[in-house]
């Protein structure tokens, strides 16, 4: 098992993201039946589409979330189930999903298929074709090594601009520069353009103790998902063994052989994903994680179409 090298050419899908695999994603999208998105804010537009949102009319009843707004409880099942939910009120306006993409160095890294920078660029678009065939906006806001902005937009046109970003800013030199999430997280509030629903990206190594409130801020304006990518070896111990790795161009071999030092080993390198998770399931988030070998839309649908919790 050897780790994915940084000398391959650029857009490869393995160590650099590929464009076409990116635009492709759009038939996988179109091959499934869309389950109804979820939203919470209130929106603006006269273009109808399949989203739960502050409406008139009655759509469901799920699991209270963190921000969620108190004059919406549902007091008859929270009765019945002894948990607090939310009704949910079928909307009749345009939606529009902001995506916060994780472009840190962290994010270069992987052991299994590609890195998770490049999973991460997957897992991305497909949420910007998921969310126009739905009849949203799609926006991406990358922070951390790149610190851009793409404005949402409708239609295929704007999921083809995703794509087209995700690709130039992961071609980008790689840099050291480090963005706390909390500070993503408020400048996200700043620039959401009216998003109704945000999906956070990222494995979680730049999660500070302020992305809490930050988040909790972003809820009252948003519903947020969470999508953790890990690597294999940041989710659970190796096998006994050498395993060679490659960073900034050096190459160096890890021996792990006892079970003490492949679960350190793990444990270090799985702080970020685990901390990041760990966050989103305490403020009642909608949240997955997936490694690099997972299939991007399978997560992505999970979290935005499914009316069940993604844990």
């Amino acid at each position: 098992m050897n780790a994915v090298a940084t000398h391959h050419a650029d857009g490869d899908g393995r160590s650099r993201v590929a464009l076409a695999e990116l635009i492709a994603l759009r038939a996988r999208v179109g091959r499934v039946r869309l389950a109804p998105l979820l939203s919470r804010a209130a929106r603006s537009g006269q273009q109808s589409s399949r989203l739960y949102g502050r409406g008139m009319d009655y759509a469901e009843s799920r699991v209270y979330q963190a921000g969620d707004d108190v004059r919406r409880l549902d007091w008859r099942l929270t009765a019945r189930s002894g948990k607090l939910h939310t009704k949910l009120f079928q909307e009749d306006r345009e939606g529009c999903l902001l995506i916060l993409l994780d472009t840190h160095a962290s994010m270069r890294f992987g052991t299994r298929a590609r890195f998770k920078s490049v999973q991460a660029a997957r897992a991305a678009a497909a949420a910007a074709w998921y969310a126009v065939r739905a009849g949203e906006r799609v926006g991406v806001m990358a922070f951390g090594h790149a610190d851009q902005l793409l404005r949402p937009q409708a239609g295929p046109r704007g999921a083809l601009a995703v794509c087209g970003a995700l690709a130039e800013w992961d071609a980008q030199p790689v840099s050291d520069r480090v963005e706390p999430l909390s500070d993503a997280l408020a400048r996200a509030s700043r620039v959401l353009h009216g998003a109704s629903r945000v999906l956070l990206v990222s494995d979680g190594f730049s999660c500070d103790a302020a992305a809490r409130q930050r988040l909790l801020d972003l809820g009252r304006h948003a519903g947020v998902s969470v999508l953790v990518v890990a690597d294999a070896l940041e989710l659970a111990p190796a096998p006994p063994g050498r395993y060679p790795l490659e960073h900034a161009g050096e190459r160096c071999e890890v021996l792990l052989q006892s079970e003490r030092q492949r679960g350190d080993f793990q444990r270090a390198l799985g702080a970020g994903p685990a901390r990041l998770g760990e966050l989103a399931q305490s403020l009642g988030l909608r949240w997955n994680s997936i490694d690099t070998t997972a299939d991007a839309f399978e997560a992505v649908s999970g979290l935005l179409g499914t009316r069940k919790s993604a844990r």
